[in-house]
């Protein structure tokens, strides 16, 4: 009997990719203010889902398909006329909504709605995680690559304009790697909190960091953490594991903000 067989362990391992690839995303998501982003990109993996089941395809390359193409959309509109609230209700809500009503026309395929929406780690599979570690992966090795790119077209676009880079470029790198994570992880969270598991650790860090480094290593750490320790309260509880990764770290930032409160008011 191999370890994989134990589905705790294969929800934990699912968990830990999904939270070491969506820390460092998350922190340039939080810095760029681009929690929206997150927000269309993830609420368009349920369309993906429809998609994926209608043309008899893999679920994870439906969901990144237009995942991609959601991102995308999403990042050309933006600074042409549109303001980002009414972008982000526009096209983020849309597309859960044609999700929604696609699944609906699909006959003779059964559809766990809630397991897509709010996740269902427990019932992940050794194909799952090879996925998921793989896409992971991928997205490390990409945001490590082009990391110092783009820290420097978010922290100053002229400046990394005066140093040859283009910014456009690395938006659409970002791009990428957030649809990829959005297709990881929709077998661990859901559509509707993986925008979640993208900003809360990064906004439970950011108090404590000094440098972008630290931040995204303190973001993964609470993402660890969280991931671990909502798990064991879902077995201990029999609660949703996605909604209770999610609440734990919820529970890490309100407790960082307060630390990070009562630090200024002494200093």
């Amino acid at each position: 009997m191999s370890l994989l067989d134990d589905f705790f362990l294969r929800a934990i391992l699912a968990g830990l990719g999904v939270a070491l690839a969506a820390a460092p995303l998350g922190c340039l998501v939080v810095w760029r203010r681009m929690a929206y982003f997150g927000d269309a990109t993830a609420h368009a993996a349920i369309l993906g889902v429809a998609l994926a089941l209608t043309l008899q395809v893999s679920v994870f390359a439906g969901v990144l398909a237009v995942a991609l193409a959601m991102a995308t959309a999403v990042s050309g509109l933006s600074g042409r006329g549109f303001a980002m609230d009414t972008l982000l209700g526009v096209m983020a809500h849309s597309a859960i909504a044609f999700g929604l009503v696609a699944v609906s026309f699909l006959h003779g395929v059964r559809i766990d709605l809630m397991g897509y929406l709010f996740g269902d780690i427990l019932a992940v599979s050794r194909l799952d995680l090879l996925v998921i570690w793989g896409g992971a992966a991928l997205v490390l090795a990409l945001v490590r690559w082009r990391w110092s790119a783009l820290l420097t077209t978010t922290l100053n676009p002229d400046l990394a304009y005066a140093s040859g880079l283009d910014p456009r470029r690395e938006q659409m790198v970002l791009t990428v790697a957030l649809a990829i994570v959005v297709a990881v992880a929709i077998k661990v969270v859901g559509t509707l909190l993986i925008a979640a598991m993208l900003i809360i650790p990064a906004a439970a860090a950011r108090p404590f960091a000094n440098t972008p480094e630290r931040m995204a290593g303190i973001a993964a750490l609470i993402a660890v953490f969280a991931t671990v320790s909502g798990l064991e309260g879902s077995l201990h509880f029999d609660t949703p594991a996605g909604p209770s990764i999610v609440c734990c770290a919820a529970v890490v930032f309100m407790l960082t903000s307060l630390a990070a409160a009562l630090r200024r008011r002494r200093g």
